[in-house]
């Protein structure tokens, strides 16, 4: 039942003001002056308020600004009883009942027609701040919720990176030497790299990236190192790039993934022969620079030759076979080291970032940080929209 105060200190208004209003359905509660009024309204918190102006003690002004002061009762329809003409005729007190928080004005002798009408009236508006009130609730509560799940998605996120990069292999030493970067995105994607010994004349170099981001691809990149590093592809000799392809898209056809590819360079170098022979499926293509004079530096792009993984069943891949010279420098990355969102509104691009990596070699000790720092000086952004992975692998001399 809805609550109604009356405050008024003239008995014969309460009781007329209290018979009207009962009739109405309403529960109606009397006080007897304003300090008393004030009292029952935190106690009784009435979605209205009827309170006469002129009474002894506190008037109808500091009653109302205490109500409206209180935030419990701020809401609460708040109509004031003025003397005959106040509320029509004499603005000065109808702004002054305004200032104080009064929500209407009902003039004595009291209509009781138009106080029903009011009292209706009244009720709707807070009614609605009540129901605006609850949304704003739910909404405040609904933003924490979603606040508290994106703490657990980040939080997630970060571990499935820290797992990933757990997985990825420590630098190689002696005559290959390795450096290897990877900065995850804020999404996590599917980039996944790694390069060891075969035997001791071999050795396999790859880097992949599975399409999409988030949790999924991961564990996808994840799957296909696992599958490549214990060797567990049969009838599949990974000293032959086109075989461990064929092999890996065999298995990891995208419409038993979800929907999901990936792209991948594999290579396998022989260091006998001084050869590296590689297959590459829809990935950007592998930087070899070799150790020439600036003026007559002829850098090779070990392109893609087929489609990414998973797209199609039965594809034969492609091996090519490169002659590898002392001292040279292969670079092999995912799309996210170039698709940078630049200030200038357009993105880095593959041949702008091939330029940075050659001028980067070039110079006097510097390390992948220094390259991951130009980089980023590009972008637009704090961090890396998609996974970013940059390996770079030097073939020394052995004499």
């Amino acid at each position: 039942m809805v609550k109604i105060l009356v405050i008024d200190d003239d008995p014969i208004v309460q009781a007329v003001l209290k018979r009207t209003l009962q009739n109405q359905g309403y529960e109606i509660t009397v006080a007897t002056n304003g300090k008393e009024g004030i009292i029952q309204a935190r106690l009784l918190r009435p979605a209205l308020i009827i309170c006469d102006w002129v009474m002894s003690y506190l008037d109808g002004l500091e009653v109302c600004r205490q109500i409206k002061a209180d935030p419990e009762l701020a809401t609460t329809f708040f109509i004031l009883l003025t003397a005959k003409g106040a509320a029509r005729g004499e603005e000065e007190d109808r702004v002054r009942g305004l200032d104080a928080g009064a929500d209407e004005f009902i003039s004595k002798p009291i209509e009781m027609n138009e106080l029903k009408a009011r009292v209706r009236a009244g009720l709707r508006l807070h009614q609605l701040n009540q129901d605006l009130h609850s949304q704003k609730q739910a909404l405040e509560i609904l933003n924490q919720t979603l606040q508290t799940q994106k703490q657990i998605m980040e939080t997630e996120l970060a571990e499935a990176a820290d797992y990933v990069r757990s997985l990825l292999p420590p630098p190689l030493t002696g005559v290959v030497t390795t450096e290897a970067l990877f900065v995850p995105s804020a999404q996590l994607g599917g980039d996944c790299f790694d390069y060891y010994w075969l035997d001791d004349d071999h050795l396999v170099i790859y880097l992949l990236d599975v399409s999409g981001h988030g949790v999924g691809s991961a564990l996808l990149s994840v799957s296909v190192l696992n599958i490549l590093r214990s060797q567990s592809l049969p009838h599949t000799n990974f000293c032959q790039p086109s075989e461990v392809l064929k092999a890996l898209n065999h298995n990891f056809q995208m419409s038993n993934q979800g929907a999901k590819y990936f792209t991948i360079w594999y290579g396998v170098y022989d260091r006998i022969k001084k050869q590296l022979v590689y297959a590459n499926a829809g990935h950007p293509p592998a930087i070899l620079i070799p150790n020439q004079p600036p003026n007559n530096l002829q850098v090779q792009q070990l392109t893609s030759l087929d489609l990414p993984i998973g797209f199609l069943p039965e594809v034969d891949f492609v091996e090519a076979v490169f002659e590898i010279t002392d001292n040279s420098t292969l670079y092999i990355f995912s799309d996210g080291v170039y698709e940078i969102n630049q200030p200038n509104g357009k993105l880095l691009g593959l041949d702008a970032f091939i330029e940075i990596l050659i001028k980067h070699n070039q110079a006097n000790n510097y390390t992948l940080n220094h390259l991951l720092l130009k980089i980023m000086t590009l972008n637009i952004q704090q961090s890396p929209e998609d996974d970013l992975s940059l390996l770079k692998v030097y073939f020394g001399s052995a004499t």
